[in-house]
């Protein structure tokens, strides 16, 4: 008797390999030190001011991965493959020695491995569902963001719970991530984007590209003032730590529930509104603590920012491949070394006012208020929201009307 062997699609494949590589890029190599750093500051003797160097750290190694995918134009996979590598090294090697200098190299690498990674992924994975017409499962490829940050955050509730130290929780988080770089190895050989041709590399973008990067970036400059402070102000109103240890995993959670209902949401809605719509909740979740601080505005703030910041990166990313899918990685690098910049910018700002008493609120306030302004320069351009682009390999057709799409068609915006 012949037994079929069973073999998922394409697209389950790309969709399953994406989750699982910004799980391990973004949760481990960008967001894991938030979770480690009560325990690096209990056992190894971690200051405040400490932690914000290996975070900068961190956001520098990002913007920087972020301008070398912009000008460095390679194959998505090698990208993806040396980025899932180092992740997992920077991390490791965070559990071998107690020295700042070193700590701060490791997190800048580990920055700068993650972002070849989101920018890979986007280029490989994306094409790959679409010409599958699963182009609306990239709400699962984004959701491995919130699952890494839930893990890494529960991996250091764990920690807190068992007594462990903070370099027995670097060295399972960089197992974990090593684990999935030999996981992912292979599959990742499945063809996704075709190879950017050398005119194509030359190609200047078109200015929309520039305007919607612009208007990303605004999104990082507004979603890091609180997913930067508010635990620090959360600390205050709950006494219990291991209650207090929740709320990173409940945010990872929220961040990765929320990609799935945006995916059906995106069903009815263009990449662009989704953004917008999603921006002012997350405007609304910015302001929330200004008004007053307490357990519940920060829970709706903490639900606002958490479920939010995933979604305008997937309708982003989406947004940028509807303009300018030929030359998808740059668009992406653009777009993340944008976010990078804004999220460096974020924290400055707070350090302005540090020695006021409204030192969180009035970055708050500026950054819903630039997180308004950028909604308004993506809803003035409505007639770049009704194209769509079409970028399935060998379709030679451009743009076409939102009216001509077929119901079952390969659409980025679905």
């Amino acid at each position: 008797m012949n037994r079929k062997r069973f073999e998922p699609s394409p697209a389950t494949v790309a969709a399953t390999v994406g989750l699982l590589a910004l799980a391990s890029a973004m949760g481990i190599g960008r967001f894991s030190l938030t979770p480690i750093m009560p325990l690096m500051q209990h056992d190894m003797g971690l200051t405040l001011a400490q932690g914000g160097w290996l975070a900068t750290a961190n956001y520098l190694g990002y913007l920087t991965g972020a301008l070398i995918c912009m000008a460095w134009v390679s194959r998505p996979v090698p990208a993806i493959r040396f980025g899932l590598v180092c992740v997992a090294a920077f991390t490791l090697t965070m559990a071998g020695n107690d020295r700042l200098p070193l700590w701060v190299t490791f997190r800048f690498f580990a920055g700068l491995a993650s972002a070849f990674v989101l920018v890979g992924i986007s280029a490989w994975a994306m094409p790959i569902l679409a010409t599958h017409d699963k182009a609306r499962w990239s709400g699962r490829v984004f959701a491995g963001v919130g699952v890494g940050i839930a893990f890494a955050g529960l991996l250091g509730l764990v920690a807190s719970l068992q007594g462990w130290g903070s370099r027995a929780a670097w060295m399972a988080l960089g197992v974990v991530a090593a684990i999935l770089a030999v996981l992912l190895w292979k599959p990742l050989a499945m063809e996704g984007a075709r190879p950017v041709s050398a005119s194509q590399a030359r190609a200047s973008m078109p200015r929309r590209v520039f305007v919607v990067a612009a208007c990303y970036g605004v999104f990082g400059y507004g979603y890091i003032i609180p997913a930067t402070f508010l635990p620090a102000q959360a600390r205050g109103y709950i006494d219990d730590p291991v209650v207090f240890g929740w709320i990173w995993p409940l945010f990872g959670t929220a961040a990765a529930m929320s990609t799935l209902v945006a995916a059906r949401l995106g069903q009815r809605l263009s990449p662009r509104q989704l953004w917008t719509r999603a921006q002012w909740v997350l405007a609304a979740g910015v302001l929330a603590p200004v008004i007053s601080i307490d357990m519940m505005t920060l829970l709706i703030a903490s639900m606002c920012v958490g479920g939010t910041f995933m979604v305008i990166t997937t309708a982003g990313i989406k947004e940028l491949l509807r303009i300018d899918a030929p030359q998808a990685a740059r668009g992406v690098g653009m777009m993340t070394a944008a976010f990078a910049a804004g999220q460096i910018a974020g924290p400055l700002t707070v350090s302005l006012f540090g020695g006021s008493s409204n030192a969180i609120a009035i970055p708050s306030i500026i950054a819903a208020s630039a997180l308004m302004v950028g909604n308004i320069v993506l809803l003035s351009d409505r007639s770049s929201a009704e194209a769509t682009y079409d970028f399935r390999p060998g379709v030679r057709h451009p743009f076409r009307s939102a009216v001509e799409r077929r119901p079952n068609a390969a659409d980025p915006t679905v």
